[in-house]
């Protein structure tokens, strides 16, 4: 079965749309000791519209809040606009569109808060919540996943399952997904970027768990 990783539909669509490379992580409450493990190289990407929280997504970035809505197939018409600044999220719709995949071009382990700051350029968050992944569970670091994202020819809609709920990273789908479409940056643009991102990094890079 296709596996997709889960992170908030605003997210989806940003590295959907290029304009985020990287994506950090910590650890979910459903997953195993409630770390983060990176267990697959390549995977879909499913947008959650649970605990997304507007006022965590730069103002610059914000309008795209309403167009994420679009990553969600809404029952009697279309989700109300302002629910997207609800505290904790918004109930997450019977189905949701994949639009794209991703390839881990790279796997890094933070502990600096300089770092998390330097990154803001490959990623939507307001830097304070991004300190905050970094802050929880202090003791352990905080991965950096630098994600190449290529977009599907057609997007897939996906019924949402009971077992897709909750704080977790990896998810089992239930349909076929082509792993095929173009990607969201050109190989230079990508290339270009990535020197960058490899460079504040630093330090040496993990291998797939």
């Amino acid at each position: 079965m296709p596996i997709a990783f889960k992170e908030w539909a605003v997210t989806v669509r940003a590295l959907a749309e290029g304009e985020q490379l990287v994506t950090l992580r910590k650890g979910g409450i459903r997953e195993s000791g409630k770390h983060f493990r990176l267990e697959h190289d390549r995977f879909f990407l499913y947008p959650t519209f649970d605990h997304q929280r507007g006022d965590l997504v730069r103002a610059s970035h914000q309008p795209e809040l309403r167009r994420a809505l679009e990553e969600g197939v809404w029952p009697d018409g279309e989700c109300p606009e302002d629910s997207i600044w609800f505290d904790g999220g918004i109930d997450q719709p019977d189905r949701v569109r994949i639009r794209a995949w991703a390839e881990v071009a790279g796997h890094f382990a933070i502990d600096d808060p300089r770092c998390v700051d330097a990154l803001s350029p490959y990623y939507v968050w307001t830097p304070d919540y991004a300190e905050k992944r970094l802050a929880w569970k202090r003791r352990h670091p905080l991965h950096v996943l630098l994600l190449r994202t290529y977009r599907i020819p057609r997007p897939v809609t996906v019924k949402v399952k009971d077992e897709y709920l909750g704080c977790r990273s990896w998810l089992e789908l239930q349909r076929d997904l082509p792993f095929e479409g173009t990607p969201v940056l050109s190989d230079d643009e990508f290339e270009r970027a990535s020197e960058e991102i490899c460079a504040i990094v630093g330090g040496r890079e993990l291998a797939l768990a």
